[in-house]
């Protein structure tokens, strides 16, 4: 199992049933850039990595700004719905029994150095996300350095796409190497199984010329291209082995690069600077030849952890664009302030405290079923909810779901089936107490905390964690860090984590790689062949009844085990200036940067340009 990153405001995960609406601007006719025109968006995580298919890089702080420098075959409005972007490419399924999928790119589409965008691309990007030419048994947990969450060396010759790729969901359905098209453009997929979010299984590539010229040394772009091809082909392990490091690691950077071939993008933008843990700046790519044609020439988004702090450089001017994590002192120090517009809403992202079944701080400490369950009846969830979130929502209840949004189709039918609320509906130190003694674990024993020392709410939450735990004979202690995502599954660093899951789609068969062994999201070493099955059969059922059930099954076994514990869903707050319009956030991931291209800068910005 390999490590996944998150944003401060929460992480990358798609979560079915999700049912929220919102209205959808209109892409502006004939949009041009307007020269000289900036905008800056405060964020609060540095970005560090260009290839959001990673467990190591897929992170919201990263894939904001890899939204705005890479494009493909769709991508989602903010109602939320899936758009086709057909001036990138075209995709159709040609048969559904086998499932087979077409993938097109158009012949004008390229990437921001001239070099069109083809098959090598979507190509290598399967090899990628399916794991076909993975080396068995490989683990590369062994080979993680536990200070940063990076790869070390892996052994000579060994073939690890590090995509969380695993043999019965999304592409790994595709075990067979696709054919690739006569005119060179596109591939056709086939999938051993039919996969339900099959149109959901491919996202944008990155550059494979690039790639293959950094692992193998080739100048050329055609002919680094057709190294791609070939070795993929002929299942080449020796050069694919190289490429796929080249993969994992070499879009990861966390400054300007000294090799700037690693921002080559096809997307509206790309990175033009990039000072460490201050900003990155991306310039309008004038090589773009999609639909999505920006309108503000410069977008920078500086890295601001600390909401209020984000809402003075707002005040002053110094950003234009914010979305910091909302506070009773954020809406407070928002209200009334001239120039600026606010918006309040409920987000896709929940709170949720996790538990390491193995690879933890303290080795064992929650590797029986009543040690969980006795840590987890101490979460004051409730009081979490009235001191925290109520002063933001006054609606706000405790969400007890980890499949469903409070309010969707299926939410009340799973919380009553799972036994959540039989369980956990209220700390229980008594039984707490109970349950730690008959699990044979000493009094005092330390559970180390996981989380963002940044995140003003969750320091809170940490402490009322620990007040409450301690009642129960529980020490918890603080492993919190400024880059808690990227220590994130890192084996042997913490015990529990609480962070937030952030809706990246609507995909039913999204919710598995949380869950099942060795998926990408499923950061606790947890392991149920139940669960397995699941998840397998979720992957491959259109019948919407039987996936309604599978989901809640999901629930249920979760609680079963004693997984984790959901708290909230999260309070929504974005803010801008009057030097922008356009700005109209999604429910889901990249939330304000959906509509890049539509932001608009007035005649403020223009004067100021």
């Amino acid at each position: 199992m390999r490590i996944k990153r998150f944003a401060a405001g929460g992480v990358l995960l798609a979560t079915g049933a999700l049912v929220l609406s919102a209205c959808t601007p209109a892409q502006a006719p004939g949009a041009e850039i307007v020269e000289g025109t900036s905008i800056t968006v405060a964020w609060n995580q540095p970005f560090y990595s260009a290839n959001g298919s990673t467990s190591f890089g897929n992170a919201t702080a990263n894939n904001n700004i890899n939204y705005m420098t890479y494009s493909g075959f769709n991508f989602y409005d903010n109602t939320p719905e899936l758009q086709r972007d057909e001036s990138f490419g075209t995709y159709e399924m040609v048969s559904e029994d086998p499932l087979q999928v077409q993938y097109t790119v158009n012949e004008d589409t390229q990437w921001s150095d001239e070099v069109p965008v083809d098959a090598a691309d979507l190509l290598l990007q399967w090899a990628a996300l399916s794991g076909a030419f993975n080396s068995a048994g490989f683990d590369a947990a062994e080979f993680t350095d536990p200070e940063t969450g990076e790869f070390t060396e892996f052994p000579e010759g060994t073939v690890f796409f590090d995509s969380g790729a695993t043999p019965d969901s999304g592409l790994g359905l595709v075990r067979d190497t696709p054919e690739v098209n006569e005119d060179g453009r596109g591939i056709l997929m086939s999938y051993s199984d039919f996969y339900v979010d099959w149109e959901l299984a491919f996202g944008s590539p990155l550059p494979a010329h690039v790639i293959a010229q950094r692992a193998l040394g080739i100048e050329d772009a055609t002919e680094a291209k057709q190294a791609v091809l070939d070795a993929l082909q002929n299942g080449d392990t020796e050069v694919i082995s190289q490429l796929a490091a080249e993969w994992n690691t070499g879009f990861n950077f966390t400054e300007m690069p000294s090799d700037t071939s690693v921002l080559t993008a096809n997307g509206p933008y790309q990175i033009t600077d990039f000072v460490a843990d201050q900003y990155i700046t991306l310039q309008a790519n004038e090589n773009y030849v999609g639909d999505h044609q920006p309108q503000v020439e410069t977008i920078t988004v500086r890295f601001i952890t600390d909401p209020m702090a984000a809402v003075t450089a707002l005040q002053n001017g110094d950003v234009d664009v914010i979305q910091p994590q909302a506070t009773p002192d954020v809406r407070a120090a928002l209200e009334g302030t001239e120039g600026i517009t606010v918006n309040y809403g409920e987000g896709a992202t929940y709170e949720h405290l996790d538990l390491q079944f193995d690879q933890s701080k303290n080795p064992g400490v929650f590797s029986t079923l009543e040690a969980r369950q006795s840590f987890l009846l101490t979460v004051p969830r409730q009081e979490i909810v009235d001191r925290l979130i109520k002063p933001l929502n006054p609606e706000a209840t405790v969400r007890n779901s980890a499949v469903f949004v409070p309010g969707a189709n299926g939410y009340d039918e799973s919380v009553e089936g799972s036994g959540i609320l039989d369980m956990y509906s209220e700390v229980d130190i008594e039984q707490a107490t109970a349950l730690r003694e008959q699990a044979g674990v000493a009094e005092g024993s330390e559970v180390c905390l996981l989380f963002a020392s940044t995140n003003p709410r969750r320091v809170s939450e940490f402490e009322l964690i620990r007040e409450s735990a301690a009642e129960a004979g529980w020490s918890v202690t603080d492993c919190s860090s400024p880059e808690w995502g990227g220590l994130l599954g890192s084996p042997g660093v913490y015990d529990a984590s609480l962070f937030g899951w952030q809706s990246t789609s609507l995909g039913v068969a999204s919710v598995g790689p949380n869950f099942e062994t060795g998926g990408i999201n499923n950061l606790s070493f947890y392991s149920n062949e139940e669960m397995d099955a699941v998840v397998q059969e979720l992957n491959t059922t259109a019948d919407e009844e039987r996936q309604m059930e599978l989901l809640m099954e999901i629930d249920r076994i979760l609680v079963e085990d004693a997984f984790g514990i959901t708290i909230f869903q999260f309070p929504e707050i974005t803010a801008f200036s009057d030097r922008i319009s356009g700005v109209d956030s999604s429910p889901l991931a990249p939330t304000i940067f959906w509509n890049v291209w539509d932001w608009t800068p007035t005649e403020t910005n223009i004067s100021e340009g």
